[in-house]
């Protein structure tokens, strides 16, 4: 386990990745994995039971499914960090041939990814199938989940949130990247999610909340929260608020960096406000 100033300093690093990695090939999504840092390294690095010596079964190892698969840059990031492959793989990003792909593929065969994802509502219903998979197994870990905000405008979502109540899928946590922003704008004007907390609650679902989720330490104590909440007959969910664009002060708080890479300026700029702490690639 890793100290909360470990894990800070391993989020700035993981920042620098991302900005590095977009800019290279002038293509990727800065907002949202930025955003979502402290989610990921808190996850990898102090919750989920994960064995590096990856294997698609997962049998006695916690599973994360990433739904919004276009923030790739901080789930890369985060697992060659962890150690599933060499931290110098990520300068290959969005290159031709390589297995760092704008969205996780698995024909690539990159550890620590089990199922393509990047069409936006079908994260979700993958993950309950493993989930269920896991309780017919008799196996006790558990099945995490990430969501955008603006995804969960797909009706997808919400029959997988019916099924999974309906089912009693009680050891699967999934989690809502609410910033609030999505590619056309802000998501209350695109397509509001009106009271999101008591939609979620009437599917039938255990609902807490993690009131900023750029802080690690918030993070942490939301997602321990969430698992002792699991085996209780319900499937639980955790509405997160960060900011898109988090720790580059240029890119916070705003849709236009959702798909947009920087240019040679702005990623100087940006790599000003990131301490380099592990070495770049």
């Amino acid at each position: 386990m890793a100290s909360v100033e470990e894990l800070k300093r391993i989020c700035s690093q993981v920042r620098r990745d991302i900005v590095r990695m977009v800019h290279a090939p002038a293509s990727g999504h800065p907002g949202g994995s930025l955003g979502c840092t402290e989610y990921f390294v808190s996850l990898y690095f102090e919750i989920m039971k994960t064995n590096t010596a990856f294997t698609m079964d997962g049998i006695g190892e916690d599973l994360f499914f990433l739904s919004n698969g276009h923030i790739s840059p901080v789930w890369y990031s985060t697992l060659a960090h962890r150690g599933f492959f060499d931290v110098k793989e990520l300068a290959t990003f969005r290159k031709l041939n390589t297995r760092l792909q704008g969205h996780p593929t698995t024909h690539e065969h990159l550890p620590g990814i089990r199922v393509a994802s990047g069409s936006l509502g079908q994260g979700m219903s993958v993950a309950l199938g493993a989930a269920i998979s896991k309780k017919l197994n008799k196996d006790n870990s558990l099945v995490y989940t990430l969501h955008g905000d603006g995804e969960l405008q797909e009706g997808q979502i919400w029959e997988a949130l019916l099924f999974a109540a309906h089912h009693k899928i009680d050891n699967i946590i999934s989690t809502c990247d609410y910033n609030g922003q999505q590619i056309d704008g802000p998501t209350d004007k695109v397509m509001s999610l009106g009271d999101l907390d008591a939609k979620i609650r009437a599917f039938g679902w255990d609902v807490l909340h993690i009131a900023y989720g750029n802080n690690v330490e918030q993070v942490i104590a939301g997602l321990n929260e969430a698992k002792g909440r699991t085996g209780k007959g319900k499937p639980v969910f955790i509405i997160m608020k960060t900011v898109m664009g988090a720790g580059v002060d240029f890119m916070a708080g705003t849709h236009k960096w959702h798909g947009n890479a920087p240019n040679d300026t702005q990623l100087a700029q940006a790599l000003g406000q990131l301490e380099e702490t592990l070495g770049d690639y």
